[in-house]
């Protein structure tokens, strides 16, 4: 009998250390979302993630980063939605804009030489 506890012990230990490796994720899950959030902290949002409610974690959500802080919000949301679509709209029309300026200085130069 004292055998056997000290092995299943160590099988536990080494399934739940396989367990960590394969999902590091699978505790970092939002548990509770918040309904309402304070323009203030949308405006400091420097990124955000969707969190599915398939797989690891069971609930569906928004998760908020700034600064080392994350908040969990309401996919829902019509603020949290507003300030999604704007930060995809900056993100993706950056490049485009700073290639067109260029191009625009360079022919200006090109027509005062």
């Amino acid at each position: 009998q004292t055998v056997t506890f000290p092995l299943i012990s160590v099988l536990f230990l080494t399934l739940l250390l396989l367990f960590l490796a394969l999902f590091p994720g699978a505790f970092d899950c939002c548990t509770k979302i918040s309904d309402e959030i304070p323009k203030g902290i949308l405006r400091r949002v420097e990124r955000f993630e969707i969190q599915k409610a398939d797989g690891l974690c069971h609930l569906e959500a928004v998760i908020l980063h700034m600064k080392g802080k994350k908040f969990c919000v309401n996919p829902c949301n019509r603020k949290v939605k507003k300030m999604m679509k704007m930060k995809r709209k900056i993100h993706r029309s950056k490049p485009h804009v700073r290639k067109q300026r260029r191009t625009r200085i360079t022919k200006k130069k090109e027509r005062k030489q």
